[in-house]
């Protein structure tokens, strides 16, 4: 297979686009240890294969407790589609200090960003918006003692 180019198709996805004509916001989480419930939160997409075609799933994570704050799924990955479930986390957890995710286009997107900001544009004091690089998760375990979990 190797020798004619050959290869498996076989149905695979990456939900993390990078639109970049979007900002990109520092990784506040890379050296933080999280002692606290809403000191940090971690939000990101993946899919579920289905039959025909797929459906998305978004998680929102609390990373001091590692417990799912929150999940939906949709047929479609909008920005308004995650803003709609952090804005849903807040109302019954309250406000994170750090929601951190990747640089995915519906993290990045002004619909979804305009949320860690006030009316006037000025940013939100309690809480800031972080975004990591692949695999950068890791960093949060490692911290956190969990690498040997």
């Amino acid at each position: 297979m190797k020798l004619v180019g050959w290869q498996t198709l076989y149905r695979k996805l990456n939900t993390s686009w990078k639109n970049k004509e979007h900002k990109i916001y520092p990784y506040l989480a890379r050296y933080l240890k999280i002692t606290a419930r809403n000191q940090a939160w971690g939000i990101d997409i993946t899919y579920i294969p289905m039959q025909k075609g797929f459906m998305y799933l978004c998680a929102n994570i609390n990373l001091h407790t590692l417990f799912v704050i929150n999940w939906s799924i949709s047929n479609t990955m909008t920005a308004q589609w995650c803003r709609s479930a952090v804005e849903e986390d807040i109302a019954q957890h309250g406000k994170p200090q750090i929601i951190n995710s990747d640089w995915g286009s519906q993290f990045t997107s002004h619909e979804y960003t305009s949320l860690f900001f006030k009316e006037d544009g000025t940013p939100d004091p309690e809480m800031k918006i972080s975004m990591d690089g692949k695999g950068r998760c890791i960093d949060i375990i490692l911290l956190n003692g969990f690498e040997k979990a």
